[in-house]
């Protein structure tokens, strides 16, 4: 059982907190007994698992599933999972997967999709995208410049979805968006000031749902390109509403159109 916190594992994995480590490692960290269960069920490459003997007993067909994907695992003391561990409160492990490549296009066969532009906060992100996943959607698309998407706080916040929804950084967002249109995906921005709330748009074309940074919102470069926007109306004295709680909104009007229901359903 690895009790120091100068072994070199210990010491590699504990790098996995910053983005710049991840890159160059090649790795990700999974953090807790359900994003572990999910990496399993999807067959998510694991490089090494490190649990303490508590947590052991306490899942073992976790155990013996997870010795059998990963490439390495190790018994650890809880201070020791405690330093790897990016959470308060750890559960009793955590693990290494493989990165995945997330440099791929946008892709114009979506019936509907999310792209977020600079988008920073990672419980947002996550949040995001659990609620995409519940709602049917096909992919989602940050900005270069955005919260990275194997962030230990993303994986968090998706609730497992995170392994389940495709997702891509773009590069160069404008151009590709430009490119879906000519394909025939409508693009809908969200924007305080437009004159449709989003119930009122048509989200039964294949659509790509545009949302901005926290505070911010969204470039006028990108609103100048897209083809609707809509708004969220809010009563006097309230600026905005979080990203994800937008996003859910506007996710949930489209799952509803797509079903044919009445508008007072």
């Amino acid at each position: 059982m690895l009790t120091s916190l100068q072994n070199p594992l210990v010491k590699q994995m504990r790098k996995l907190h910053r983005a710049k480590e991840r890159r160059e490692q090649g790795l990700f960290l999974l953090e807790g007994t359900h994003l572990l269960e999910e990496a399993c069920a999807v067959n998510c490459p694991l490089a090494v698992v490190c649990c303490t003997p508590d947590w052991q007993d306490r899942h073992a067909q976790l155990w013996e599933r997870a010795s059998r994907q990963a490439s390495r695992i190790e018994l650890v003391s809880a201070e020791v999972l405690g330093a790897i561990a990016t959470t308060v409160q750890p559960d009793g492990v955590v693990a290494a997967a493989e990165r995945r490549s997330h440099d791929h296009a946008l892709d114009s066969r979506i019936s509907l999709a999310v792209a977020l532009e600079t988008l920073q906060d990672p419980g947002n992100l996550g949040t995001v995208i659990r609620t995409a996943a519940a709602a049917g959607a096909d992919g989602l698309w940050v900005s270069a410049d955005s919260v990275d998407l194997d962030h230990p706080k993303v994986l968090r916040a998706s609730a497992g979805q995170w392994f389940r929804l495709p997702m891509a950084t773009s590069r160069n967002l404008r151009a590709e968006i430009l490119q879906l249109q000519t394909q025939g995906v409508q693009v809908v921005a969200t924007l305080p000031t437009a004159e449709l709330t989003y119930w009122q748009a048509d989200f039964k074309p294949p659509t790509l749902l545009l949302l901005g940074n926290e505070g911010a919102g969204l470039s006028e470069e990108l609103t100048a390109i897209s083809d609707v926007q809509v708004k969220i109306p809010l009563a006097v004295g309230v600026e905005s509403l979080n990203v994800a709680i937008a996003a859910a909104l506007i996710l949930y009007e489209a799952q509803r159109q797509r079903e044919g229901l009445g508008a007072g359903s």
